[in-house]
């Protein structure tokens, strides 16, 4: 292991010093970017750095670089890297010097979006929130305050590339940057100001000198020299301001964000396919995928708010860090197609033309080059073409690649690639031998105190906004207040209205009821029935934000918290007691938090039997052994309500399991033929947004790890589970009319076209290999991955000849075709399907 440990420093050095060894000088034109006097073609990919972990950093640009991309595309997060004015953070995932020279010492190109607003369903957009403090401020338009302190982070970041010497124009990677982000959508909204402060943020950023071009994303009046580029799940149509700028995609949306209380979306890869073959049959030279590897929220960084703490976004590259098949593969063969035809992509404009409803041809040609782009943008039905003298058959809502105007070398709709099947097997917190608690579920507790518990609590006339009282310093902040009433209430409701996110109302310390907004409306309104004694009576309400909001004008004042009224009814006395403006005693954060309960290590933890369990504001407590082997590891939170955990102090995310995305809008597969939208494809209803949260495998050590929880609803902690991220079933279904794959090109003969289809299984993992066929069927077969069945014709050989082929080695090839397996069927179009099992 150490050796390989010192091979990797070795290699890193090197890529490192390969990219001192020469300055590239990058510019434009009408056609692409232009590095060292080259148009070029780039297929870039987003990877943001602290959704990851710097010990993954090197395999997930690795992967991207084995899938096809030139260019890592990130933001800057100004919110984690200044966390206090003038203090900052740049340690760990933090650490964007390390992220930007992992990535070129693979080789690849970055393209810095430092914004410094990001959106990104990021807490606050990315904004750090003392800057809703600053005297006079108003973000993101002409206002001095926030002019200045935009800058001056801009500057601070352009500053720390170009000492670290990483920018093109050094030898660097670094051949794009970006300076705000997406306010097109939105500027109206701000006025005259807005043109105003979006031409002082291009004068500004271009100001900094840093040698390499800046974009400004989905902002039609950028000025001269910024570029303006695209976002969206299709920009084929997209046309730059001016004609002497490149047709640019900064966001290719993969797939979409997930929120608590939501279903799961996913995007099918012959739709993304299909967007990026028909954006660069346009003239497009320049794709990014948002994103190509998405990740985890940990800590509070969600924002939206309701974003959950899973960001995998159904990109190539899952949350975990493993390639999602065949959505990667698929895209790695688009890639390759599209580097095919990238010196006549260069070279000139192409020449469009239509050849019939919804088909179109696109062509670009200059001397002996050829290279030429047929669509079917129908949804309904497959055509045959004619081109060029041939005849070609293109299924609907897909787009064939002819690097040489003959042949095609892929169509998007037909995937070539392997499905793999994926699971999580789980297994029980193992208990270390030796524990010092003696609890028999092996737990210890805190109770969290109900209402004020410490010693900075304040007391103010009526109710104040969250935001503006927490400082986001904490998701919670407590409302108290004492009434004293006569005789007894016993059919009082108490009413709250909040702007949100959620809350918890105690009734002299106990639970009373409990409010949550949702992604789409995230103020609550309670009526909770009470029961009042004579005497005192306390209210304790317990507002909490679930992320704070990151999208729209003017989102840093929309506020949160209970901002009332807040009101007794259904008095004795037919009356109503407005409690909104009486005086009200807060405090920020919980005690737990103050006394650092999170890092484990902290405070007087109880191990007394029984557990409490299915109860509200308790800390929990236990240490375990990591689940063995090198798989991906997550923690199942099934059996608790909400809250926050930690593993050896990390923050690993909220958690949320009880909160259930409608039963209504999914469906078993999807139509990738159509205009895809966000609501269009999802899973999951009826059940729980996210059960699984992610623990980086360097985050745990073989024994003695500390799991600490903040249940703020009411949980078992002894149903939670370690799971470990598994690959099942490997399968793939060529038919007899796919193109061979695309590796196998020869543009001299164009010989890979006349192997005809073939079928690829290759194990995931190395020294695995092919154990078993679960499945083969040559013919008509029909279903999915783990669910094929044997349409109405079918070879008897085919079983047999897939484990002949194929048993015993890590990866086989098969021809489909009848003179391998027979002819079933005669006159039927026929498919091949094969589901292995790799160990």
């Amino acid at each position: 292991m150490r050796n390989m440990q010192i091979l990797f420093v070795l290699f890193w050095v090197l890529g490192i010093l390969a990219h001192d060894s020469f300055c590239a000088n990058v510019s434009y034109d009408h056609r692409a970017l232009v590095i060292d006097g080259k148009r070029r073609v780039l297929i870039s990919g987003s990877i943001h750095y602290p959704r990851s972990t710097p010990e993954m950093w090197p395999d997930l640009i690795q992967k991207s670089k084995d899938g096809g991309l030139d260019v890592i595309e990130t933001y800057v997060f100004w919110n984690i890297h200044e966390p206090v004015r003038n203090q900052y953070d740049f340690e760990g995932r933090k650490d964007l010097v390390k992220f930007v020279k992992t990535v070129a010492a693979a080789g690849l190109y970055v393209h810095l979006r430092i914004g410094p607003y990001v959106c990104a369903e990021w807490n606050y957009g990315g904004f750090p929130l003392w800057l809703h403090f600053i005297p006079g401020i108003q973000l993101r338009t002409d206002n001095e305050p926030f002019k200045a302190e935009m800058q001056r982070f801009t500057a601070k970041i352009v500053d720390m590339m170009k000492q670290e010497k990483l920018y093109a124009s050094q030898g660097g990677p670094i051949i794009l940057s970006q300076i705000e982000n997406e306010y097109g959508n939105i500027d109206a909204a701000y006025g005259a100001a807005a043109k105003t402060y979006i031409n002082w943020a291009a004068t500004m950023a271009t100001s900094l000198d840093t040698g390499v071009p800046w974009v400004m994303c989905q902002q039609a009046d950028a000025p001269n020299p910024i570029i303006n580029t695209c976002n969206g799940f299709y920009c084929d149509q997209f046309t730059p301001n001016s004609n002497q700028k490149p047709k640019m995609w900064t966001e290719n949306w993969t797939g979409w964000f997930l929120s608590f209380g939501g279903a799961v979306p996913y995007r099918p890869v012959e739709d993304i396919a299909f967007s990026v073959a028909r954006f660069y049959q346009r003239g497009g030279t320049f794709q990014n995928y948002y994103m190509y590897h998405g990740g985890t929220n940990f800590g509070r960084t969600t924002g939206g708010p309701f974003i959950s703490t899973s960001y995998d976004y159904d990109a190539p590259i899952d949350e975990y860090g493993m390639v999602r098949q065949p959505k990667w593969g698929h895209l790695k063969d688009v890639h390759k197609a599209i580097k095919l035809c990238e010196e006549a992509l260069i070279s000139t404009d192409p020449t469009i033309s239509s050849l019939g409803p919804n088909l179109e041809a696109a062509v670009y040609k200059t001397g002996s080059v050829c290279a030429a782009f047929l669509a079917n943008v129908g949804t309904g039905s497959d055509a045959t073409v004619n081109f060029n003298g041939n005849t070609y058959s293109v299924p609907a809502w897909s787009v064939s690649i002819l690097p040489d105007c003959k042949n095609v070398v892929l169509n998007t709709a037909k995937i070539n690639s392997a499905t793999m099947m994926s699971s999580f097997k789980s297994e029980s917190l193992t208990e270390d031998a030796g524990t010092s608690e003696d609890s028999v579920s092996g737990w210890s507790w805190i109770s969290e105190p109900v209402g004020i518990s410490k010693a900075d609590a304040f007391t103010k006339s009526g109710l104040l906004d969250q935001i503006n009282t927490t400082a986001d310093r904490s998701d919670y902040l407590w409302y108290s207040i004492s009434i004293d009433v006569k005789e007894v209430e016993p059919q009082a409701v108490l009413h709250i209205e909040s702007l949100g996110h959620a809350l918890h109302a105690f009734i002299n310390g106990k639970l009373s009821g409990s409010g949550t907004g949702n992604s789409g409306k995230t103020k609550v309104t309670l009526d909770i029935p009470v029961a009042l004694v004579a005497g005192k009576n306390t209210i304790d309400l317990l507002s909490l934000t679930v992320g704070l909001q990151n999208y729209g004008a003017f989102f840093d004042t929309w506020g949160a918290g209970i901002t009332g009224p807040v009101q007794l009814k259904g008095l004795k006395n037919g009356g109503t007691l407005d409690l909104s403006s009486q005086q009200w005693t807060y405090q920020v954060g919980l005690k737990g938090e103050d006394l650092g309960l999170s890092s484990g290590t902290s405070g007087q933890w109880s191990s007394q039997s029984p557990l409490p369990k299915k109860q509200p504001l308790i800390w929990y407590k236990t240490t375990l052994a990591a689940p063995s082997g090198s798989n991906p590891v997550a923690i199942d939170f099934t059996g608790m309500g909400k809250g926050e955990a930690w593993v050896n102090g990390q923050s690993i995310g909220r958690y949320w399991p009880t909160y259930v995305s409608p039963n209504k809008g999914c469906t078993d597969s999807c139509n990738y033929r159509g205009s895809y939208s966000s609501s269009k494809c999802l899973k999951n209803c009826g059940k729980p947004s996210q059960t699984l949260y992610h623990v980086p495998r360097s985050w745990l050590q073989p024994n003695g790890n500390t799991l600490v929880l903040f249940e703020e609803r009411g949980g078992d902690p002894t149903q939670i589970s370690f799971t470990t991220k598994q690959i099942g079933s490997l399968c793939s279904h060529i038919s007899e009319s796919h193109p061979s794959p695309v590796e196998l090109w020869n543009s001299d003969t164009a010989s890979g076209t006349n192997l005809g289809p073939l079928l690829s299984l290759e194990c995931p993992y190395p020294n695995q290999v092919i154990s078993s066929i679960k499945f083969a069927s040559f013919g008509t077969p029909q279903g999915t991955c783990g669910n094929f069945n044997h349409g109405r014709c079918s070879s008897n050989k085919a079983l047999s000849i897939v484990q002949k082929e194929c048993i015993g080695t890590s990866s086989c090839r098969i021809g489909v075709s009848s003179s391998v397996f027979g002819d079933p069927c005669k006159g039927v179009t026929k498919s091949l399907a094969v589901e292995a099992a790799c160990t």
